[in-house]
């Protein structure tokens, strides 16, 4: 039989389709148009073509380069970084930083108020837990203003702030009438409330320079005025050196610092010129100058600055206690309620000096700890004052950091040795409710201006549960009644 009609039949017929797909099912790049046409190249052959050699294999995971430079490593630090950035760089970022920050400090501050004080408190035929539950009370009051404060939009903030400082002064006057007011350690400042109950109203006289000179200056930008040297400094100048006499006529020169740190802080923020500033923070360190030479407590203040012994007459007893404190804690401390110092032998353990206490029992960790949480805080403040585009947002945020964060660098610097005893508080860590509750609605301020920030608005709508329900309904369609 011939070769041709081999392929007869049905299986030659099923040979011969099959042959018709397969050639339709070609690609054409493997195919020639016709008969001695060329074969035309897809990209990768032609580029394969050209070459003249293969794409090298990707070397498996167990096998090591063999040339070349150093392979670049994946994720390492570069990776953490990058992660780092972009969470620094969420829009509730502050936010989170100021409430979470804020909080850590004083429930850490009221743990801390019930070990250091509880001797102090026996001493005093009270019970154990006298300081602290005072403390815990000004805590809860000042929690609620932190939380009216974070819900009151700024427009409000700004109304506030003259009946705020008038009643300051009010009460700062008031204060120095014989029988009105009262000395606590040689400082004339307190006035008497009823009970154990007392105010320092000077206290409150740091939120009301900070609301008072925010709104002042940003009402004189909107009219474009702070290029004349004339209205940065008049009437806030004079207001807030109003403020510093009437505290210094109670002798309390510690308070009185802060308030000049505030004050300098808004004049930067406003843009004062080198000179004009110069000028200012000259002045003042003169009057300082002359307020330090003229009063020997205060000279022996600046002299214990580093010493290791309590020196004549134990003028710097507290001072070398508070580095024995340190020195004692170790990394991790003797532990909660183990502390030998304020067995009488460091005065104010609860005060001034709780954060050597803190040192003693929690260690070289627990210190650390604290004054990470206050640099989170202040780095919080400071993105809020630089990211927004409300001058009275700016002056607010920038004038309660500076608070804030000058005033812990003041205390913890007194306790290490390295500047001198100025008698102020741990801002939201010490014992005293006079300083807790202004400190608290001020941390309630940074918190209501970080969500006033449009970025944060709209993340804060996203994840309300309104919101997201009412998202959920639109994408769920209805089922029949009978459908489960």
């Amino acid at each position: 039989m011939p070769a041709e009609e081999s392929s007869a039949g049905p299986r030659g017929d099923r040979s011969r389709a099959t042959a018709a797909i397969s050639r339709a099912l070609t690609p054409p790049l493997l195919t020639g148009a016709g008969a001695g046409a060329p074969v035309p190249l897809g990209p990768a052959l032609r580029v394969r073509s050209a070459t003249g050699s293969r794409r090298p294999a990707a070397p498996r995971s167990g096998s090591r380069s063999t040339g070349g430079g150093p392979r670049a490593p994946r994720g390492g630090a570069r990776r953490i970084q990058e992660r780092m950035r972009r969470a620094w760089d969420r829009p509730l970022t502050a936010y989170y930083l100021i409430l979470g920050a804020g909080l850590l400090i004083t429930v850490l501050g009221l743990v801390m108020v019930y070990s250091a004080s509880m001797i102090k408190a026996l001493e005093l035929d009270k019970p154990g837990t006298y300081f602290f539950r005072k403390q815990f009370l000004a805590a809860v009051i000042g929690a609620g203003l932190m939380a009216l404060a974070a819900r009151m939009p700024a427009k409000l903030h700004r109304a506030f702030a003259y009946p705020l400082l008038m009643g300051t002064v009010f009460l700062m006057v008031l204060v120095q009438v014989p029988g009105i007011g009262m000395s606590v350690n040689g400082n004339q400042n307190w006035l008497y409330l009823g009970g154990p109950f007392q105010l320092q109203p000077s206290e409150f006289g740091k939120l009301a320079l900070v609301l008072w000179g925010a709104d002042l200056l940003a009402r004189k930008q909107d009219k474009r005025l702070l290029t004349q040297w004339k209205h940065l400094l008049v009437p806030l100048v004079p207001v807030a050196f109003m403020l510093l006499g009437l505290i210094m006529l109670g002798g309390d020169m510690g308070t009185a610092i802060i308030l000049t740190a505030i004050l300098f802080g808004l004049l930067w923020l406003a843009g004062a010129p080198t000179r004009l500033f110069g000028g200012v923070l000259g002045f003042a360190a003169l009057i300082a100058f002359l307020l330090i030479k003229t009063s020997p407590n205060r000279m022996s203040r600046l002299a214990c600055i580093g010493a290791s012994e309590p020196g004549p007459g134990d003028s710097c007893w507290q001072a070398v206690h508070g580095i024995y404190a340190l020195a004692s804690g170790g990394w991790f401390g003797s532990g909660l309620g183990a502390s030998v110092e304020k067995w009488g032998q460091l005065p104010e353990p609860h005060t001034d000096f709780i954060f050597a206490i803190t040192g003693e029992e929690l260690g070289l960790a627990g210190t650390l700890s604290v004054l990470a949480l206050f640099a989170a805080l202040g780095y919080a403040g400071i993105r809020v004052a630089g990211r927004t585009e409300d001058p009275f947002v700016r002056y607010a945020a920038g004038g309660v950091t500076t608070w804030i964060t000058v005033q812990a660098v003041i205390n913890i610097g007194a306790v290490l040795g390295l500047l001198p005893i100025a008698g102020v508080p741990l801002p939201l860590f010490s014992y005293g409710g006079s300083a807790l509750l202004p400190t608290m609605f001020a941390v309630g301020l940074l918190i209501a201006f970080a969500r006033e920030d449009p970025a944060a608005k709209a993340a804060l709508a996203v994840r309300k549960p309104g919101v997201r329900w009412k998202t959920m309904r639109r994408r769920v369609k209805k089922r029949p009644s009978g459908e489960r």
